[in-house]
């Protein structure tokens, strides 16, 4: 029998409380799909921050910094494991990386504790993992609640993806549907490639996540479009839409984690670098050579005991 989660717990007692998004009053201990989706249908919401993220430890220092959604991704092929293609990462690994991510997310808790609430963890659906059968694809999606302890499963969808989401949903899987720019595609693309820039590529768009929502979709997320596609698409669903160089519209932004780190050699131009983590890592491992090359890492802490 799975345990259940908490949802439920202490709350920030008012929307000033240190870490709390403005505008946020009584907001649960850990972040639901439910309690994000009434904070962005408020007037003056205030958009939420995803990032990926593919560790325990880093889960851990993201969920004291707040992030509402901690998205293991898919790009923990390229980030992680060092390949140059999404789709070059299998299940099994995506499911040990989400079940980690939670432990790291679980084990902010005593530090967080009613400052702000806990990060969801989407987990991220690789390539051929809900393709080949419905009954696969909703195994599959199952398996990242059960194993990974994920809150929500992201797949790169069109509208012709409808039916297996309704299956999910109806198994009790929340899920994301990603739309636009779908990376898992790159072997037909010939590469990374920006949608909805035409009226036509625009409006079938519009169509799949409209499909996509009326199947169940809790969320959407929306990849790399003009912002008058995702001001279309905004317009025409009433779901979280969460934008990545789609525009400030969006009523939350995710980014890959080493992108805003500024460990990406190449990153989107839509990535703006909020630190420069490579450089504090190089001199890190200056620092460490120094001391191992001068013999100056210190006594050892042990002594004999007979």
């Amino acid at each position: 029998m799975v345990k259940r989660r908490s949802t439920s717990g202490a709350s920030a007692t008012s929307a000033g409380a240190p870490g709390s998004a403005p505008g946020a009053a009584n907001v649960p201990a850990r972040w639901t799909i439910a309690a994000l989706s009434r904070r962005v249908m408020q007037d003056d919401f205030a958009p939420f921050a995803c990032l990926t993220c593919y560790d325990a430890t880093t889960a851990r220092w993201l969920s004291r910094g707040g992030v509402e959604v901690l998205l293991v991704g898919d790009t923990a092929s390229e980030m992680t494991l060092g390949f140059d293609r999404t789709i070059d990462i299998s299940l099994d690994v995506l499911l040990a990386l989400t079940a980690g991510v939670r432990r790291g997310v679980d084990a902010a808790l005593q530090s967080v504790g009613g400052v702000h609430p806990l990060p969801l963890v989407m987990g991220d659906m690789p390539f051929m993992s809900y393709h080949t059968s419905d009954d696969d694809a909703v195994r599959n999606a199952a398996r990242f609640l059960v194993e990974g302890h994920a809150d929500i499963v992201k797949l790169e969808a069109d509208e012709t993806f409808a039916p297996v989401v309704r299956k999910m949903v109806r198994a009790g899987i929340p899920v994301c549907a990603h739309v636009g720019s779908r990376p898992q595609r790159v072997a037909l693309s010939g590469g990374y490639r920006s949608a909805g820039r035409t009226r036509k590529d625009q409006a079938q768009i519009v169509r799949d996540a409209n499909a996509l929502q009326d199947a169940g979709a809790s969320m959407l997320l929306v990849e790399a479009v003009p912002e008058e596609t995702t001001r279309k698409l905004l317009k025409a669903t009433s779901v979280p839409v969460i934008g990545i160089g789609a525009g400030p519209a969006c009523h939350g932004q995710v980014l890959v984690l080493q992108d805003l780190l500024g460990l990406s050699d190449r990153p989107p131009t839509f990535a703006r670098p909020a630190a420069d983590v490579g450089q504090v890592l190089i001199a890190a491992a200056r620092t460490w050579r120094e001391r191992v090359a001068t013999r100056g890492v210190g006594p050892s802490p042990y002594t004999m005991r007979g």
